[in-house]
């Protein structure tokens, strides 16, 4: 590789979103995020590595040298070396972490199934392991979006018991499991055990200890997911508005305590006795909608969101909808760069959606109980009434 080809891959890495000034584990992170990017050079990545002066840097290094071969291993162990010279080497492959991939290879013996994801975030994974001597053990999981992991259970079948267990399961809850990546079930079990509160460990604490009946390995801390891949071509487009209509997204609820404040301010807009014209009672509220898709899907909460996105554009796939699941994979992308969504006619959608659930739900409970408090509008308008000649 020459010089000048190497000065541009790894400016389509900076493009990619690398910053090389970041704090190295948020550097390395980064990179790992972009190891299957479109349009990422591994070699990028290497270099990049080399000059995080990190044991996690030394990590992921390592981890792509198990796998590489001719340029990329070469590249890949100049970078361990400069690091190297800096006194910073790599512990044992085995006691790495995972390697993120975006098509890991399947483990011998691993399968996986989903659920879709619910109104609330929370889906059903099997991790099932064929067993040496006959039979199947399969880790079955409960999780959600605010609770981490719900419930665990680990079983052994036999293929027409699970087959079984599967045609029952779609039956009671009217939903379709899809099998998919083993890896990623792992991963998004892992997860949901590490985001459990404290105070509700106990009723899975055991997970660890199940999971090393199905799985030898360590518990992956980080992925890229699948989808990004699978998707590639989807991801330069803008996510579809008729995204809004598949069910996944139709049905999603926000915690209603994030939405409030929200709502309450445009409801305080719609019975200003100040605000007389329609037109600047909706610039306001494009306002407010503006701010509100800005911090319901930035800072923490944008990881959350794009997760979940993930995970059901991997679902859409896997069902084949296949159209549907490239507008989410590209609306996940776009939280993944750190694009402005608040500009995204997608994110907006989606948040307007939201603001429209709670502001019906509050108002057909206003119907249902009796009115003993009158906001500033109605009280002005009922003066106004009172104050009008009566005509005989």
């Amino acid at each position: 590789m020459t010089h000048s080809d190497a000065e541009r891959e790894d400016a389509n890495l900076r493009a990619a979103g690398f910053d090389p000034a970041a704090p190295p584990a948020e550097a390395v992170a980064r990179l790992g995020e972009l190891r299957a990017a479109p349009g990422v050079s591994p070699g990028a990545i290497a270099r990049a590595l080399g000059a995080i002066a990190s044991a996690e840097a030394a990590a992921m290094l390592a981890a792509m040298e198990a796998g590489a071969s001719g340029a990329l291993r070469r590249e890949v162990r100049r970078a361990l070396f400069r690091l190297g010279q800096r006194g910073i080497a790599p512990a044992a492959v085995a006691a790495a972490p995972a390697r993120p991939s975006a098509s890991p290879p399947a483990a011998s013996g691993l399968s996986a199934l989903f659920s879709p994801v619910d109104a609330d975030g929370a889906r059903v994974v099997w991790l099932v392991k064929e067993r040496r001597g006959g039979g199947l053990a399969r880790l079955w999981g409960l999780l959600a979006d605010s609770e981490g992991l719900i419930d665990v259970a680990l079983s052994e079948l036999s293929r027409r018991e699970l087959r079984t267990e599967r045609a029952e399961m779609e039956r009671r809850a009217g939903v379709t499991m899809v099998e998919g990546n083993a890896h990623l079930a792992d991963y998004i079990l892992c997860e949901a055990f590490r985001r459990t509160p404290a105070d509700k460990r106990s009723r899975v604490g055991n997970f660890l200890t199940l999971r090393t009946e199905i799985v030898g390995s360590p518990p992956p801390t980080e992925i890229v997911h699948p989808i990004y891949a699978e998707m590639a071509s989807a991801l330069e487009h803008e996510p579809g508005a008729d995204l809004l209509k598949e069910p996944e997204i139709a049905a999603w609820k926000f915690p209603p305590a994030e939405i409030k404040p929200y709502v309450d301010e445009i409801k305080s807009i719609r019975e200003s006795v100040l605000v007389l014209n329609r037109v600047q009672q909706e610039e306001r509220i494009n306002v407010i909608v503006e701010r509100a898709v800005g911090e319901l899907l930035g800072g923490e909460r944008a990881g959350a969101i794009r997760r979940r996105l993930e995970d059901i554009a991997y679902y859409m796939a896997r069902s084949g909808r296949r159209e549907a699941a490239g507008w989410a994979a590209a609306a996940a992308a776009r939280l993944r760069d750190g694009a402005d969504v608040s500009r995204i006619a997608f994110f907006q959608a989606l948040i307007r959606a939201q603001l429209g659930a709670v502001f019906a739900e509050e108002q057909e409970r206003a119907r249902e109980e009796p009115r003993l408090i009158m906001t500033p509008a109605e009280a002005m308008r009922a003066q106004q009434q009172q104050a009008r000649p009566r005509r005989r």
